[in-house]
C-alpha cells in the first residue's frame, strides 16, 4: 500500500508533467508538414492597420515603410499617439497616416488597451472589413497583411501571425542570453502556435500581427490596463465563441531590448502577466468549454496552463530533486523520481529538436550552454511575483530600427502564387 508521502510525490509529478506533455506535443506537432493553402480568388477584404504608439518617433517610420507597400486601394493606417512627449503624431501624419492623439488632459489612462480602444472608436465611422493590429516598433514582412486579412475573413475570427524577436544586430554575437531569449520567444510565439494549428486547435494572441473581422473586434473589451492585454483579449474572444487561428504566412519581427534593465522590465511584465492570467483564466476556460459548450476553450486552457519555459524547467528540476531526496532517505519508491526524470529528458529533447528545426541557422549550439544562466537570470523575476508583482503597463525601450527579415529566427514564409501588384492606399 502506498504511503501518503508517495501518493503526494506521484501527484506532484503528474501535476508538473501535464504542462510538459502539452508543450512537447505542440513541439512535435510543429514538425509535421502543413496543408497547402489554395490561393483565394475572392477579392481581398479592406484593411485598417491600427498602430498604438507611445514616444515612437524614431522607430515608427521603419514600421510604416514595411506596411505601406502591402496596402491596397481602400486600406489605411491609423496611428494612435498615446500620451506622447515627442513628435510621434507629426511623423505619422507626414507619412500619410490617420492619427488619433490621446493626452493626459483628455484621458489620463495609459496603456496599449486604451490606445487600441481609441483607435477602434475612430474607425467606427467608416469601418474596414478587417482590422490588423501591429506594434509601432516592428517590421511587418510581406505578404503578412494580405495573409492576415484573408485568413481572418475566411475563418470569421481572430488571427495571430508569427511574431518573433531578434537580438540587436550589433549585439547579436556577444550576448548569448539574448540569443536564448530569442529562441524561447520563437518557441512560444511560432513553434507552439504552429503545433496547435497542425492539431486543429486555436492559439493564444501574442501581440503584434493580430487581425480581426470588424464584427468581432468592434465591441471587444479593449479599454483596460491589463499588462498582457493581447493574451487576455484572445481569451475573452475565445470564451465568446471566437477562438484565434494561427497564420504562419505572416511574419512580424521586433528587436529585443539592448539594455539589461529594459530586458528585465519587459520580462517581468510578460512573466508576471502570464502567471497571473494562468491562475485566473484557466478555470474560466475550462468552465466555458464544459458548461457553455465552447470546446475550443479546452485546448486553450491546456496551452495557457503551460508556464514560461524557464519556470517550467525550474519547477520540474526542483520536483525531481525533491523526489530523489525522498526516495534516498525514506522508504518511498523511485516511481515519482523516474517519472520526472523521463519528463525532463523528453522536454530537453523537444527543446533541442526545436533549435535544430527552427533556430540553428541563427543560434549556434554553443549559445545553448548559456541556458542555465538564462534561467538563473529570470529567477528573481519569478520570485518578485509574490512580493512586487508588476501591475502596470510600461513601454519597453528598444533600438529604434527594426531588423531586416533575414534576422528572423523563424523560417521565412512559403512562396505564394504570383498576384497582381498591390496598390498603395491613397495617402498611405
Amino acid at each position: 500500500m502506498l504511503s501518503l508521502l508517495e501518493i503526494t510525490l506521484i501527484a506532484l509529478a503528474v501535476l508538473v508533467l501535464v504542462p510538459v506533455a502539452v508543450l512537447c506535443a505542440e513541439c512535435l506537432a510543429a514538425l509535421l508538414p502543413g496543408r497547402p493553402r489554395n490561393a483565394s480568388s475572392s477579392a481581398r477584404p479592406t484593411v485598417a492597420v491600427l498602430i498604438p504608439a507611445h514616444n515612437e518617433q524614431a522607430g515608427l517610420p521603419d514600421t510604416l515603410r514595411s506596411i505601406q507597400p502591402q496596402l491596397r486601394a481602400g486600406d489605411r493606417i491609423v496611428v494612435v499617439a498615446d500620451h506622447c512627449d515627442d513628435d510621434t503624431a507629426g511623423v505619422a501624419r507626414s507619412l500619410g497616416c490617420d492619427v488619433v492623439e490621446r493626452a493626459p488632459s483628455t484621458d489620463p489612462r495609459r496603456g496599449k488597451g486604451f490606445a487600441l480602444d481609441a483607435g477602434l472608436k475612430h474607425l467606427a465611422a467608416h469601418p474596414p472589413d478587417v482590422v490588423v493590429m501591429a506594434d509601432a516598433d516592428c517590421r511587418v514582412e510581406a505578404p503578412s497583411i494580405d495573409a492576415l486579412a484573408r485568413l481572418a475573413s475566411e475563418t470569421g475570427g481572430p488571427v495571430q501571425g508569427a511574431y518573433v524577436m531578434a537580438p540587436p544586430p550589433e549585439r547579436k554575437g556577444d550576448n548569448p542570453k539574448q540569443l536564448v531569449s530569442a529562441l524561447a520567444i520563437v518557441l512560444k510565439n511560432y513553434v507552439r502556435p504552429r503545433g496547435l494549428s497542425r492539431l486543429g486547435c486555436p492559439c493564444l494572441l501574442t501581440g503584434s500581427g493580430m487581425a480581426f473581422p470588424w464584427r468581432v473586434i468592434r465591441d471587444a473589451p479593449l479599454a483596460s490596463g491589463n499588462i498582457v492585454e493581447d493574451m487576455q483579449l484572445g481569451l475573452d474572444l475565445a470564451m465568446a465563441g471566437h477562438p484565434a487561428a494561427f497564420c504562419e504566412d505572416a511574419h512580424i519581427t521586433s528587436l529585443l531590448p539592448d539594455q539589461d534593465d529594459a530586458a528585465v522590465r519587459q520580462r517581468r511584465r510578460w512573466e508576471h502577466g502570464h502567471i497571473h492570467t494562468l491562475l485566473r483564466q484557466v478555470p474560466r476556460l475550462v468552465w466555458s468549454g464544459i458548461a457553455r459548450g465552447r470546446l475550443a476553450c479546452l485546448p486553450l486552457a491546456l496551452e495557457l496552463a503551460v508556464p514560461p519555459l524557464s519556470l517550467l524547467t525550474t519547477v520540474l528540476l526542483a520536483s525531481l530533486l525533491l523526489s530523489i531526496l525522498a526516495a534516498a532517505t525514506t522508504s518511498v519508491s523511485w516511481t515519482a523520481a523516474a517519472m520526472l526524470a523521463c519528463g525532463f529528458a523528453v522536454l530537453m529533447a523537444c527543446v533541442l529538436l526545436t533549435w535544430w528545426r527552427f533556430g540553428r541557422a541563427h543560434l549556434p549550439f554553443t549559445a545553448l550552454l548559456a541556458a542555465p544562466w538564462y534561467v538563473l537570470w529570470k529567477a528573481p523575476i519569478y520570485a518578485s511575483f509574490f512580493h512586487r508583482r508588476e501591475k502596470q503597463w510600461q513601454r519597453t525601450e528598444r533600438p529604434p530600427v527594426a531588423p531586416p527579415p533575414s534576422n528572423s529566427i523563424a523560417p521565412p514564409p512559403a512562396p505564394r502564387p504570383k498576384e497582381e501588384p498591390a496598390d498603395v492606399a491613397a495617402g498611405a
